[in-house]
């Protein structure tokens, strides 16, 4: 047996905790009664902060994308949406991003395939703006929310005369941490795609939510004003709702050991993290990271569309919340 660092002679003759702990760290040892910080602790630890992003921003921003970068130099147009209040340049919760993404009329984005799931949510599109999912072509219009399970091919068109836009939204993070990421890219390099010949559980269209919600029935918690689920859920990992708030009304406070990330497309409000407002309106992206009390509010009526984790936390054990 080779063995390098201190030898088991110098680490059972240690005189002293300091000999000892210089001995321990030549073999990659630590003591954990000397720890700097626990490993456990009595509430999660806010490590990103609550923050916003706002479309009249990224709209123009992306336009101008559209005049200096095409789809051939990049495999999508985006703008990812990176909380630097919590020390990342890439994820938007721990195990969430988001991005918006546009394409210009006339343009396609390659087709590819990848283990994290991805899902989109359409701000503003005309006729002819679409992705292709494993073949079958889906039109995106605005309010319309589309899935990209794991490993599904998908790319994207415009055969319209105006630029598409959607919010995208990925549990890449997750991966990046369980590290079971693999990409490929088509091997033709555009998939075609087919319309359907029935409704696609991949396409949730707005006209089918927007009848849905009138139908139901205030949440009873009366954390999430009226709320449906798209999917049951979704995606494996990620959850999705649409929440139409009461004008003049707020919600209950409500904390979870999930990450919500939170899109209005209809109205304009406000939510309250912690005591801290953030003000919003159709498009915006706000993030609320993991334990952090919130309600939101607006003076009429309004749609939230509501992203989550909880699928991934209640499969292991940890999902958690406090509702009134």
């Amino acid at each position: 047996m080779n063995l390098t660092g201190a030898t088991p002679r110098q680490l059972g003759n240690a005189g002293s905790l300091d000999e000892l702990y210089r001995d321990l760290a030549t073999v990659d040892m630590g003591p954990g009664w000397n720890k700097a910080t626990p490993s456990l602790y009595p509430a999660p630890k806010q490590k990103f902060p609550a923050a916003i992003w706002h479309y009249a921003q990224a709209k123009p921003a992306l336009d101008s994308a559209g005049r200096l970068i095409n789809t051939e130099l990049a495999e999508r147009r985006n703008l990812i949406l990176a909380n630097t209040g919590g020390g990342s340049d890439y994820a938007t919760a721990s195990t969430l991003v988001s991005a918006y993404q546009m394409i210009m009329p006339g343009e396609h984005a390659r087709s590819h395939r990848h283990s994290p799931n991805a899902l989109r949510l359409v701000v503003d599109a005309e006729p002819g703006t679409y992705t292709v999912v494993d073949g079958v072509r889906l039109e995106m219009m605005p309010k319309d929310v589309l899935l990209t399970p794991n490993w599904c091919w998908h790319g994207h068109g415009n055969d319209g005369k105006a630029n598409g836009y959607w919010i995208d939204f990925l549990d890449v993070p997750l991966v990046h941490l369980l590290e079971p990421m693999f990409f490929e890219p088509y091997p033709e390099e555009y998939e075609k795609g087919a319309r359907p010949t029935e409704p696609s559980a991949l396409h949730f269209p707005w006209a089918e939510t927007q009848q849905r919600l009138a139908g139901a029935v205030p949440d009873e918690s009366a954390c999430f004003g009226t709320q449906i689920e798209l999917g049951n859920p979704a995606l494996d990992t990620t959850a999705l709702f649409m929440m139409k708030l009461a004008a003049g009304k707020a919600t209950a406070p409500y904390r979870t050991t999930a990450n919500n990330l939170y899109s209005p497309v209809e109205g304009e409000g406000e939510t309250v993290v912690e005591g801290k407002s953030f003000a919003w309106q159709r498009g915006d992206v706000l993030v609320v990271p993991s334990w952090l009390s919130h309600f939101h509010r607006s003076d009429r009526d309004a749609v939230l569309f509501r992203v989550t984790d909880a699928p991934t936390l209640s499969k292991l054990g940890f999902l958690r919340d406090e509702r009134p």
